[in-house]
């Protein structure tokens, strides 16, 4: 009989929406030849805990694995660790994910978290898995962190493995039509994830401490074949893929493009506006032909200067964000731009100068869609925002009780975070902007928003949208929680 091994993937998005656990199946794919793998999603499940401590009973099992991020999956992690652990203090638990990777001493400092295995885990944690079975020393496997009698150590970084050298995702021990959505992109939609890492370092970014600058791809065959398994076996025609930059390298992106074209299938991805810019027009129509519905971009900025300080890097400019959502406009294919607001020094002018450039993006293509996250910082060294948040006295949580607060759930959302340089009045002004501009220009991607609704919504906002009088919206708010005509902050980030 083989040994089992738990994985949790906490909570992180309502129901109904849940889309495949791509970090869990990924680890778990590196042992399924050797070991019985089990799922437990607190997005399918009401209370995991219990069945968590369930099934580590039924299966004797010795490892819990539990990918983590702050906001909505650190919430309910935090609790379900610690109950878990309570019943079964043999069961060992170990973390991955962006926050282990960023706050490893955080959670080590804990009493129910084990280990930590930070970066990319699917090498390091085949290792972990084989020494806690059979035996070994903790300093062998790398890119572990550990409490060693109170002292956190944290081994070297293991090497990267590229993506086409390891095993597809045990799709075959998950239920995989129970992740299977209807959205904008199609009736039945799934996601994929073809890379990890990212080569930039934003500033703002989780994914520099994650991935040290590396960007490791699957083969655009390699990515086609993924896609044509699952049209085969659970018939999609709508794709979500989940990398933190898809389009890194032109030549791939054409090359997948071509193999797809044709299928039915429409897809969604996150690239950059620089990166997208330089795309011969060959490739852009390849895309189109292929069925790319929407990109989501980090625009971030209306002001070059802070582009600078968020170390965008390349050549992104304001003018190029303008220039691409122009070109995109002629492609048929929706830019959905994320913009980081309240940055400091100053952040009442940052926001009016991204909203004043807003606005000129919507009159050169009024399908853009728009996700406004507000500045919050991240663990990363030598960022200029990060040391000057600082200087403003901006501190991180320093346990994960603390991490798991309301107060720290809505920091980690980028929406209210309470940070001690940004004023209630300053959210409030960035909240309401995006009720007018979001009535104002109703999504093209909603499906449930039929056209006498869009009628009445831009109606009511444009007295507010062309006199840039954005305060106290109450109509539209009121409209909203009736017809529901704003979607989530982000497809898919």
């Amino acid at each position: 009989m083989r040994d089992t091994v738990l994985f949790y993937n906490p909570v992180s998005t309502s129901k109904g929406k849940q889309r495949l656990p791509l970090s869990i199946m990924a680890v778990a794919a590196v042992i399924q030849d050797d070991y019985d793998v089990e799922f437990i999603d607190g997005n399918l499940i009401d209370d995991p805990a219990d069945t968590i401590i369930e099934r580590a009973k039924a299966t004797k099992s010795k490892l819990l694995a539990v990918t983590c991020m702050p906001g909505p999956q650190i919430r309910q992690a935090v609790p379900v660790c610690k109950k878990v652990k309570a019943e079964l203090p043999n069961l060992t638990i170990l973390w991955g994910g962006y926050f282990g990777t960023q706050h490893y001493e955080v959670a080590l400092r804990s009493d129910f978290v084990d280990y930590v295995i930070q970066g990319q885990g699917e090498a390091p944690f085949r290792q972990f898995v084989d020494l806690l079975h059979n035996g070994g020393g903790l300093h062998e496997i790398p890119s572990l962190a550990y409490n060693d009698n109170g002292i956190v150590k944290v081994n070297p970084r293991a090497a990267n493995v590229p993506m086409d050298n390891l095993p597809w995702f045990p799709y075959d021990q998950i239920d995989v039509a129970r992740y299977v959505g209807r959205s904008y992109l199609g009736t039945r939609v799934l996601n994929h994830n073809t890379s990890f890492g990212c080569p930039f370092a934003c500033s703002f970014c989780a994914v520099v401490a994650l991935s040290n600058r590396r960007w490791l791809p699957e083969s655009a065959k390699r990515v086609a074949d993924i896609v044509t398994n699952m049209q085969d076996k659970w018939n999609i025609n709508g794709l979500e893929f989940h990398d933190m930059d898809f389009f890194v390298q032109e030549h791939r992106t054409a090359e997948f493009s071509e193999r797809i074209a044709g299928k039915g299938i429409s897809w969604w991805g996150l690239g950059r506006v620089d990166t997208l810019m330089s795309y011969s027009d060959d490739t852009w129509e390849k895309m189109r032909r292929s069925g790319a519905k929407m990109i989501f971009m980090g625009a971030e900025s209306g002001d070059d200067e802070t582009l600078k300080r968020m170390n965008k890097g390349g050549k992104a400019s304001t003018s190029m964000t303008l220039a691409l959502v122009e070109r995109m406009k002629h492609y048929g294919i929706v830019p959905e731009l994320s913009f980081v607001l309240g940055n400091p020094p100053d952040p009442a002018e940052d926001i009016e100068s991204t909203i004043r450039f807003i606005r000129k993006i919507k009159q050169i293509n009024p399908a853009t869609e728009l996700v406004l996250y507000i500045y919050t910082p991240v663990p990363q060294e030598g960022s200029i925002l990060l040391d000057e948040a600082t200087r403003l006295g901006f501190r991180f949580p320093e346990t994960l009780e603390a991490w798991a607060s309301p107060e720290w759930a809505k920091f980690s959302m980028r929406r209210d975070p309470s940070t001690p340089w940004f004023k209630d009045t300053t959210r409030r002004r960035v909240r309401n902007f995006e009720s007018v501009i979001n009535a104002y220009y109703p999504t093209v991607t909603d499906i449930r928003l039929q056209g006498q609704w869009k009628r009445w919504l831009r109606m009511l906002s444009g007295w507010r949208y062309k006199m840039e009088y954005y305060d106290w919206p109450y109509e539209l708010k009121a409209l909203q929680r009736v017809v529901h005509y704003r979607r989530p902050e982000t497809t898919g980030f």
